[in-house]
């Protein structure tokens, strides 16, 4: 079954679209338009929680040949999910869950905060189980530490990324407790490679700005790195690294969400193996029998029927999927319902009341400092998933009972 449709008929390169054109607001069209028009773009896959970002648009899958855009990645390189399903059940929780909230808060940075000095990686068993010494080497080879930035800036930025192992952020990242649909209880989160993701993308997205085969580009946001290039290799290096921290970030920190977890309960509480996948990130991969560069920004891979995460909103809920594989989306699937209006456009039309309304039943901050946050500013959830029938197959539906946001 296909579902996708195709909005332009004249780009150099197909665009195919698994959302309704008309829903999808004129700005984000023209970058799609725009990327599409690249010499060296293959094709386009535009997921139904697409929406306008920056440099690049959140919901879109691009296959390059011989090229990659840093952009279209965006800065926070490597951000995706992880979701782990325990031994409880709906019976097993405490009447208030409030304490269970307050103990993640307590043991896992949010917003701006930071662990003083490193997660504890003994406590969670993880100080031996990964090669820490052989990650926090490669640091020294990031190809962005070069000589405009003093060895007093790298050791800081050094300190910061590895303080910054095992937290949350803020934004739309969060830490929830769910229920599946026989009420088992799931642990889940949503994070990326925090500020060293940022400083590498940054200073990459400025570096093939200035390259001369970029500068008649309808969107200097669209550069490119080309393949046999010094810049191409230096930017891999820099963001398959940057990759890596984003996935050991959720790693630690679910350790530490599963022993806040327990200490709240009182008890013991069993796992099974966590579910995890990037959603902002680049990946080599043959279609069409040529080897392309794949940038999924705000989009899962559904590669060989992998489980993927797409979550709703603050307290909608989300879905545990079975990638299907789908070759004309790239195998890909989108990352979330997407935002539907823009956080300043959220923080006008919704109140306090309508926050507390709208996560009701829901264990999490209702202040207005996660406004912008409020379920009511992203698509509905529901409406984006019977868009993607043919691209991922329904696990498991979960509701949230606990969530906690920087």
């Amino acid at each position: 079954m296909t579902t996708y449709s195709q909005p332009f008929t004249s780009t150099r390169a197909p665009v195919r679209m698994w959302a309704d054109p008309a829903t999808v607001e004129s700005a984000a069209l023209d970058q799609l338009r725009n990327v599409a028009n690249l010499p060296w773009t293959h094709g386009v896959a535009v997921m139904p929680d697409v929406h306008y970002g920056k440099g690049a648009t959140v919901g879109s899958v691009i296959a390059m040949r011989d090229a990659v855009s840093p952009a279209a990645v965006g800065v926070d390189i490597g951000c995706g999910m992880s979701a782990v399903k325990t031994d409880l059940t709906a019976n097993d929780l405490p009447d208030s869950l409030a304490p269970a909230r307050a103990q993640i808060e307590r043991d896992v940075p949010v917003g701006k905060d930071l662990h003083q000095h490193g997660a504890n990686l003994t406590r969670i068993g993880l100080d031996r189980t990964i090669n820490w010494d052989g990650f926090w080497a490669r640091f020294d080879q990031l190809h962005a530490m070069n000589d405009k930035i003093t060895w007093t800036s790298i050791d800081r930025l050094r300190t910061r990324a590895h303080n910054q192992i095992g937290s949350l952020g803020g934004g739309n990242h969060f830490i929830e407790v769910c229920l599946d649909e026989t009420d088992r209880v799931w642990l889940m989160l949503h994070s990326g490679s925090r500020n060293i993701g940022k400083v590498l993308a940054d200073q990459h997205i400025a570096a093939a700005q200035a390259l001369d085969h970029n500068q008649d580009l309808p969107d200097r946001d669209l550069a490119v790195f080309l393949a046999g290039t010094p810049e191409m290799d230096a930017y891999r290096a820099d963001l398959y690294w940057a990759q890596e921290y984003a996935r050991l970030n959720r790693t630690v920190m679910m350790g530490l969400v599963k022993a806040a977890f327990s200490k709240a309960l009182g008890r013991h509480v069993a796992y099974q193996p966590e579910i995890s996948c990037h959603h902002n990130y680049v990946s080599e991969e043959t279609y069409d029998d040529l080897d392309l560069i794949v940038t999924r920004k705000g989009a899962i891979s559904t590669e060989s029927g992998r489980l993927g995460i797409i979550p709703g909103s603050m307290g909608t809920g989300s879905y545990i999927v079975r990638g299907l594989a789908n070759e004309a989306a790239f195998r890909s699937a989108s990352h979330g319902a997407g935002r539907r209006m823009s956080r300043g456009a959220a923080k006008r039309q919704f109140s306090i009341e309508d926050l507390q309304a709208q996560t009701e039943g829901v264990e999490c901050r209702k202040d207005a400092g996660v406004i912008d946050e409020i379920p009511g500013a992203y698509k509905d959830l529901e409406s984006v998933m019977a868009q993607q029938t043919d691209l991922v197959d329904v696990v498991h539906r979960l509701r949230t009972v606990v969530c906690v946001k920087g």
